[in-house]
């Protein structure tokens, strides 16, 4: 048997493991290990073993993790969502469909702030739903709306997506990060037009809320100043080349920390819990990593990404129908897979073929992200979608109904940037 029918067999046995419900880090470094074991040996797959997950995380840059990862669970545990989501409502609640847009503006900047989309559709969906629902909102848009919004966590700098990309492909983390910025703004934008639209078609869907009074909308923009020292003062340093994004991330911490015990909203408890979730979430990724790596030794060695880009350079399409092909798998992918686990199991495979066909990696680590964040909503394994379901009460059937307005925005998006990549490579290329 050839090492790159192993390597198919391998990624099969990985996507039944994990449609399985098997754990996905132990799930990827099982598969790796077994496959290297058969085509290497298993003294080699041994050394493998010993060796790799010390050299995985035993990484300078990999320590941006936990503490971006701290930064958001302190800003989610301490009420700073609530605060931005009541200063957009003020400015745009009395719209029709005002609420829905008030909550895509907070979700960004809570982004901003935050880096996880877990956290932004737990924290804003406790808030924006029910207030959606006091206003008569049709259920499905406002709570697909809290949906969508809140993958804008993985998109927005600080991102954990990025940080997990990044260390895969041996992309600089800091470029990474500025180029998600101008997408991220782009992409919230589409939503809120998505929501107009759909509330001109049906003003029954999306009434207008509450009106403010301008001294009102002044007066909110005060609970914003922690949010813009934050992303100010972590951006603007990754930008100047004043710090790195390591250092960011230590920086953006310790910031959180302060802000939140000057506005009086840090106590001990919330304290506990957000270092408790922490460090749930950093051995989480960790253990992806590690398996991550384990598993591109095995795809090393039976050869198959770079096969396939021989395969897909003799095939008689243009780069941008492959490319095309490559989105519809993403997006099969993240109907059935959890966000990491689609990272893990495409990009060994995929990226030396983008490589090779001279797409920037930057871009395309742009592209990949949009791509999980459309399958954290799509159904029938939409992670947000139960997340909000489980906060809220929502029946999940009600949310997947009003997601595809928001899919639709995002392929939008995904073919914005493609005519125009220097949307997501301006800010990287003036670094």
């Amino acid at each position: 048997m050839s090492p790159e029918i192993v390597g198919v067999i391998g990624i099969a046995v990985l996507v039944i493991f994990l449609f399985a419900g098997m754990w996905i880090g132990f799930a990827i470094g099982l598969v790796g290990f077994l496959g290297f074991a058969y085509v290497g040996g298993i003294g080699p797959a041994l050394k493998v073993l010993a060796t790799v997950p010390y050299r995985s995380v035993a990484d300078y840059t990999l320590s941006v993790l936990p503490l971006f990862v701290l930064m958001g669970t302190v800003t989610a545990n301490t009420g700073m969502s609530e605060e931005l989501y009541r200063t957009a409502r003020a400015w745009v609640g009395h719209r029709r469909g005002g609420l829905c847009m008030a909550t895509s503006i907070a979700c960004a900047a809570f982004a901003a702030i935050c880096g996880t989309s877990s956290a932004g559709c737990v924290t804003l969906g406790k808030v924006a739903v029910p207030e959606m629902n006091r206003y008569n909102y049709d259920e499905s848009l406002g709570s697909a709306c809290v949906c969508a919004g809140s993958t804008l966590g993985i998109l927005i700098p600080p991102s954990l997506g990025f940080i997990v990309y990044g260390i895969l492909t041996e992309q600089p983390i800091g470029k990474l990060y500025m180029a998600g910025i101008l997408p991220g703004i782009l992409l919230t934008t589409l939503f809120i037009v998505t929501v107009a639209i759909v509330s001109w078609k049906n003003p029954h869907a999306a009434p207008p809320g509450p009106k403010t009074s301008f001294r009102q909308k002044i007066t909110s923009l005060r609970s914003t100043w922690s949010m813009l020292t934050l992303f100010v003062l972590i951006m603007g340093g990754i930008y100047g080349g004043i710090f790195t994004a390591t250092e960011a991330g230590a920086i953006g911490a310790f910031g959180a920390l302060v802000i939140s015990a000057l506005g009086r909203r840090l106590t001990l408890q919330n304290l506990f819990t957000s270092l408790r979730e922490a460090a749930q979430i950093t051995g989480m990724i960790l253990a992806i990593i590690i398996g991550a790596f384990i598993f591109m030794r095995f795809m090393a060695i039976t050869k198959l990404p770079f096969g396939l880009a021989e395969i897909v350079g003799t095939l008689h399409m243009s780069r941008y129908g492959i490319l095309a092909s490559i989105i519809f798998l993403y997006i099969i992918l993240g109907m059935f897979l959890e966000i990491y686990s689609s990272i893990v199991l495409t990009i060994p495979i995929l990226f030396p073929t983008i490589s090779s066909m001279g797409f920037d990696p930057i871009w395309f680590g742009v592209i990949t992200v949009i791509l999980i964040e459309m399958g954290m909503i799509t159904p029938p394994v939409g992670l947000n979608v139960f997340i909000l379901s489980g906060v809220t009460g929502t029946p999940i059937d009600v949310i997947f109904r009003g997601v595809w307005v928001f899919v639709a925005a995002m392929l939008i998006c995904i073919i914005i940037l493609t005519i125009f990549p220097q949307i997501a490579l301006f800010i990287p290329n003036m670094m």
